[in-house]
């Protein structure tokens, strides 16, 4: 695949001038796939991509200031061509991987390749293979909301598990779901959910779509726990309309600063002036007269309480907010007029915004 990444932005460093816009940044033959994952200090942030019929990648850092010129790193393994599929960071930043297939399908060679990401520096090392016998691709890679398990699809109808915190991986894999047949919608008879790609999505969980036009998504329901355990669940998401193929890609935006990397932190330390933590908290409407959303970010990996209190200090409303979650909607169209406290607490942090209701 000839591919171009063309970055779209204004300012710049290196290779990007100040001023201009859409700047081919990259033309070159490359694999299929990008992704990022947030420099450790907490500002900054890296974007990868591989390189084609060779063994190195294209580095691109993304500062305050714009963008830098590209660099190539070689990652330590045998040249590919182009067939590598869905590279993904872990969501700690530790850990980087994708899958690459070749030969020709009814007899293809898949492996799974995993490196350690420094995110100070944006080095990729310690270059670690797993193999797999197969009749089609590996396709989609996810990993777990901490970062130990790894999840990926083989001939389009097994998922495989990999615990990447052992020294053998290739003794870790096991298969976790093997493909029913079922077809979506029910009754026809041409769109079978398969497995294809993988996402770790904001609850903790892992999706995955089907290479077909399919009305059902599978999912991971408990990704951290090793084996079986893990409970993948077969077209057990139903969608408002047809998918396929495709998956979501964001990268883990939650990831602050690692100064035992090396770096200085360059973001803010999520304390507001008067002491209290910053959970990025919006309100919408202020004022308002039945209710609002709150917009927040919890810690990485860490549940919170939402609490509502009045001018007299009661309570009007708690609840738990879920791992991950950043959007909640608070009713009440039965209360007074007045200003209202929300207060969002999470990882032994506070933080409190004000609501008016007319």
């Amino acid at each position: 695949y000839y591919s171009v990444i063309d970055m779209r932005l204004d300012g710049g460093l290196g290779g990007v001038v100040a001023g201009q816009k859409n700047v081919v940044l990259i033309s070159d033959t490359l694999n299929i796939g990008f992704t990022a994952c947030k420099h450790a200090n907490g500002r900054d942030w890296w974007v990868v991509i591989i390189k084609g019929k060779s063994n190195s990648i294209y580095k691109v850092l993304l500062t305050d200031q714009g963008v830098q010129t590209p660099f190539t790193q070689p990652m330590g393994v045998a040249t590919v061509d182009r067939n590598t599929i869905q590279p993904v960071f872990s969501p700690d930043g530790s850990k980087f991987a994708y899958n690459l297939y070749y030969g020709v399908f009814g007899n293809v060679i898949n492996e799974t390749r995993i490196f350690d990401f420094d995110r100070c520096t944006g080095n990729f090392s310690n270059p670690r293979i797993v193999s797999w016998g197969s009749a089609y691709a590996c396709l989609g890679l996810a990993f777990s909301s901490s970062s130990k398990y790894l999840y990926t699809v083989s001939d389009f109808d097994t998922i495989h598990q990999i615990n990447t915190d052992t020294s053998n991986l290739q003794a870790s894999k096991q298969v976790v779901a093997i493909n029913d047949g079922y077809f979506s919608p029910p009754g026809q008879t041409l769109l079978q959910t398969g497995f294809w790609t993988m996402y770790l999505a904001a609850n903790g969980k892992i999706l995955i779509s089907s290479g077909s036009g399919v009305v059902d998504l599978h999912y991971i329901n408990y990704p951290d726990s090793g084996g079986l355990a893990c409970d993948v669940q077969q077209h057990a998401l139903p969608m408002p309309c047809f998918t396929g193929g495709s998956n979501v890609n964001h990268p883990n935006y939650y990831l602050g600063c690692d100064t035992t990397l090396g770096c200085p932190c360059l973001f803010s330390t999520g304390l507001t002036e008067n002491g209290e933590y910053d959970f990025k908290a919006k309100l919408s409407p202020n004022p308002g007269r039945n209710g609002f959303e709150v917009l927040y970010l919890l810690p990485q990996n860490k549940s919170g309480v939402l609490t509502v209190y009045d001018q007299q200090g009661r309570v009007m409303h708690r609840e738990n907010l879920p791992q991950w979650s950043t959007l909640h909607a608070v009713h009440a169209g039965n209360w007074s007029p007045g200003v209202y406290q929300v207060v969002i607490e999470s990882g032994g942090e506070r933080g409190v915004s004000k609501w008016v209701k007319y």
